[in-house]
């Protein structure tokens, strides 16, 4: 696998959240467009007024298509939470598409969130044997259902923390009612959520990148088995669960987050450089110049070159104008993606030895691909090393793979 065609992985979602800053909205629009890496199929927005109404803009494609001056300037309010998506499901349809809002006599709520629940059938099942009707497929909606089958209509809390603990999987989730936040994150902290401060207000996002883009300071990580509730009093916490580990997705150190976030701590560039040079170590290799495939694959290699000593070189270049090719909804067209997003320098590797670093491999077909590529440019060997473990069994967690017999290393 390579970070240019995701038909081999894919993760689910983004999620931000805003408490407490005038045109929560505006500030909003720009945290998900630095997190569109994490789904680029459908996005949306939800604030609330200062009279307790919530808006909703939503739609199929990127944030800067879904999102103008005039749509943003229609989400009014100092609170907002957003979404971007990728869907593990294959499932499309703007009524899949979040956040949701939902309307109730104990008060209006809107809900997004990232990740798989993997009991989802037999609790939606449950739930139409109790009469609940659903709309969607989407696992925010069942969230949302357990939620109002609880027993409290005075204190949402406990609905919420009821509802979590009848959930089995990976979760970050943003819940916003009409005047506070509620951040969630699944009892082995599979999926990344952080907490900022943006003067006297709160900000949540999926990764700390979303922080940089608005100007908000880091604060800390929502916990696993934690929601954390945002309103007029600060923060608050509560822990709805008291097995709690820390259970980070390592495809999100590898892959998925951006270099510039800090994940738990350890920040992806510094983790994906030191995997590369553990490769050098376990793999040396004796070559005139060390590729990586844009845009994850480019620490790994550079750590590889620091600690070889065989010179870093731009032998792939990526078209920033192209798309991410997971979002295509063939394998053909995605197959006609990766050319068009992925080239390389002739001129660079041409007669030469090259050790090409990719970040993870699951089935393969790509990686064949840009070796193919880089034979045709003039290279006169290709070596191809992976920097993270072997890939060999299927993620339920929210990671969509292929099946079994079409993992490589299975």
């Amino acid at each position: 696998m390579n970070s240019l065609d995701l038909s081999e992985i894919h993760e689910e979602c983004g999620v931000f959240g805003i408490y407490g800053v005038k045109k929560a909205a505006q500030y909003a629009y720009y945290a998900l467009h630095s997190l569109q890496h994490r789904g680029q199929q459908g996005c949306g927005i939800v604030s609330v007024d200062d009279d307790a109404q919530m808006h909703l803009h939503k739609g199929a494609g990127l944030v800067n298509e879904i999102f103008n001056n005039d749509t943003l300037a229609a989400l009014q309010g100092d609170m907002a939470i957003g979404h971007v998506r990728y869907p593990t499901t294959n499932v499309g349809g703007l009524e899949n598409i979040q956040p949701f809002t939902f309307k109730h006599h104990t008060g209006d709520f809107a809900l997004a969130h990232n990740g798989n629940i993997i009991n989802s059938a037999e609790l939606r099942r449950h739930l139409e044997r109790h009469g609940s009707l659903f709309q969607t497929t989407s696992d925010s909606e069942l969230f949302a259902h357990l939620i109002k089958k609880e027993r409290s209509e005075d204190h949402r809390i406990y609905n919420i923390m009821d509802a979590l603990n009848m959930l089995e999987g990976a979760f970050s989730m943003v819940i916003m009612t009409t005047n506070r936040i509620y951040a969630c994150r699944d009892k082995y902290g599979f999926h990344p959520l952080s907490i900022g401060t943006l003067g006297d207000g709160y900000v949540v996002a999926s990764e700390t990148c979303a922080f940089d883009a608005i100007g908000a300071e880091f604060l800390r990580d929502v916990e696993p088995g934690e929601v954390v509730s945002i309103d007029h009093h600060g923060i608050r916490s509560n822990h709805y669960s008291a097995f709690k580990r820390h259970k980070m997705c390592v495809m999100e150190y590898i892959y998925f987050a951006r270099p510039d976030s800090d994940i738990e701590g350890c920040n992806v560039h510094s983790f994906r450089r030191r995997s590369g040079k553990l490769l050098y170590q376990e793999h040396p290799i004796d070559a005139d110049i060390v590729v990586g495939v844009p845009d994850s694959s480019l620490s790994a290699a550079m750590g590889y070159s620091e600690a070889s000593g065989i010179p870093y070189e731009m032998g792939l270049l990526k078209s920033k104008y192209v798309g991410r090719t997971f979002i295509q909804p063939t394998q053909e067209l995605r197959d006609k993606g990766v050319k068009m997003k992925l080239s390389p320098v002739r001129s660079v590797v041409n007669g030469k030895r090259i050790i090409l670093i990719d970040d993870s491999i699951v089935r393969g077909t790509t990686s064949r691909q840009i070796v193919r590529m880089l034979r045709e440019a003039g290279a006169t060997e290709v070596h191809l090393c992976i920097a993270s473990p072997k890939y060999c069994c299927q993620c339920y967690y929210g990671v969509d793979t292929g099946t079994y017999d079409e993992l490589i290393g299975a």
